[in-house]
C-alpha cells in the first residue's frame, strides 16, 4: 500500500509530532524562566545606594576581594538574593507536592495551616529562650540565638497540621474544599495561640516574635542559607526520583495502585517532606505566604499537570516570584513611605487575589459540570 491513510498516516505520526511540540514548548518555558531569573538576580545585585555596573558585578562574583564594592555584593546583597531564591524554590516545591498529593489546586503550606503552625512553634521556642535582643552602636535588633530549637519546634508543630490533613484525606475521605477549609481552621487556631503567646511575652520576646512574624529575608546569614540549601537539595533529590509516582497519582489512585505504587505512603512522605522544607524556611524567614500556592498554579496554567515540569517550574517560578516581591518590598516602597517593608506583606497582597481567583474558577468548573 503506497500511501497510508487513517491512523497509520495521521494517528501515530500526529501524536508523536504533537508530543514533541508540546515537550519543546515546556522546555522552552523552563529555559525562559531560568533566563528571567538570571537577569533579575543580576539586576537585584546592581540596584541600591552603591552604584555598580554589570561588569563590576561579574568581576566581584568571580574575583571577590577586600574592597567595599566586593563586600556590598557578597555580604549585603547576595545573602538576601540567595535567601529569596532558596526560600521561593522551597515553598514552591512544597506547594507543588501538596497539590499533587492531595489533588487539590488550593493546597499550599499557607492555606493548609503548615506555615502558621510552624510559626507558633518558632514563637514558642523564642519565648523559652530561642531569641534575644542584640545591641550595637546605640541600636537594637532582634536576633534568633538558638536556631536549632526554633527549627525543631517549628517542624514539630507543622506536623500537627499535616497529621490533621492526612487524617482527613485517608480516614474521612474529605473533599478538596473541606481540606482547605480545615487548613484555614488550623491556621486560625494557631494564630490565636500565637496571639496568646504574644500577650504573655516580655517586651523583648514580643519584639522578636513580631519582627520574626512579618516574613523578612534581611535576617538570614550564610550559615542559615547553607542549612536551607542542604534540606532543599535532599528533598528535591527525593521528589525527582519519585516524579513518575506523582504523575501516576495525578491520573488517579486506582491507576497508581495498578502500577504498583503505594499511594498512601507516597502521599504521606510527600506531605511530611513538604512540612520539613516549610518549617525550616519559616523558622529562618518568618511567615511568607502564598508562594506555595502561586508558583505551582502559574506553572500548571502554562505547562499542564505533568509533575516533571511542575516540579522544575515551581522551583524557578517560586524563586522568581519571591525575588521580585523582595525587590518591590525593598526598593519600591521607600519611594512612597521612605522605608522598606517585609516581603511577607507583599506576597500576601499578591496571594490573596490569586487564592480568590482559584476559588472562583473552581466553582465555575463545578457549575459547568
Amino acid at each position: 500500500m503506497s500511501g497510508a491513510t487513517g491512523p497509520e498516516r495521521y494517528g501515530g505520526r500526529g501524536i508523536t509530532e504533537g508530543y514533541l511540540r508540546d515537550t519543546r514548548f515546556k522546555n522552552l518555558f523552563l529555559l525562559l524562566c531560568a533566563a528571567m531569573l538570571t537577569a533579575i538576580v543580576l539586576y537585584a545585585i546592581r540596584i541600591g545606594t552603591t552604584d555598580l555596573s554589570y561588569g563590576d558585578i561579574l568581576h566581584y562574583l568571580f574575583h571577590p576581594d577586600d574592597s567595599w564594592d566586593s563586600a556590598v555584593v557578597w555580604d549585603i546583597r547576595l545573602p538576601h538574593i540567595t535567601a529569596a531564591l532558596l526560600s521561593g524554590a522551597g515553598l514552591g516545591v512544597a506547594g507543588a507536592v501538596m497539590q499533587s498529593a492531595l489533588k487539590n489546586p488550593m493546597a499550599s503550606p499557607f492555606t493548609l495551616g503548615v506555615s502558621n503552625s510552624a510559626a507558633f512553634g518558632a514563637a514558642l521556642a523564642i519565648l523559652i529562650g530561642g531569641g534575644t535582643i542584640m545591641g550595637s552602636m546605640g541600636t537594637t535588633h532582634p536576633h534568633v540565638s538558638n536556631e536549632i530549637l526554633v527549627t525543631v519546634l517549628a517542624f514539630g508543630f507543622s506536623m500537627i497540621s499535616i497529621g490533621v490533613i492526612i487524617a482527613l484525606t485517608k480516614i474521612m475521605n474529605a473533599s478538596p474544599e473541606t481540606i482547605v477549609l480545615s487548613g484555614m481552621a488550623i491556621s486560625s487556631i494557631f494564630t490565636a495561640c500565637l496571639s496568646l503567646l504574644q500577650y504573655f511575652a516580655s517586651d523583648s520576646a514580643l519584639a522578636l516574635i513580631v519582627y520574626w512574624q512579618f516574613g523578612s529575608l534581611d535576617k538570614i546569614s550564610w550559615t542559615d542559607l547553607m542549612i536551607i540549601a542542604g534540606v532543599l537539595a535532599a528533598v528535591l533529590c527525593y521528589f525527582v526520583c519519585r516524579i513518575w509516582d506523582y504523575n501516576a497519582i495525578e491520573a488517579g489512585d486506582d491507576v497508581a495502585r495498578g502500577l504498583g505504587i503505594n499511594v498512601e505512603r507516597t502521599r504521606i512522605i510527600g506531605l511530611v517532606l513538604s512540612a520539613v522544607v516549610t518549617s525550616v524556611i519559616v523558622s529562618f524567614t518568618g511567615i511568607i505566604g502564598f508562594i506555595g500556592l502561586a508558583a505551582p498554579h502559574i506553572v500548571k496554567k502554562i505547562v499542564g499537570n505533568n509533575f516533571r515540569y511542575v516540579l522544575a517550574g515551581s522551583v524557578t517560578v517560586g524563586a522568581l516570584v519571591l525575588l521580585v516581591s523582595n525587590i518591590v518590598a525593598t526598593y519600591g516602597f521607600p519611594q512612597i513611605i521612605s522605608t522598606s517593608i517585609p516581603v511577607g506583606i507583599v506576597t500576601s497582597a499578591i496571594g490573596g487575589p490569586l487564592f480568590l481567583s482559584i476559588l472562583i474558577s473552581s466553582q465555575r468548573r463545578k457549575m459547568a459540570c
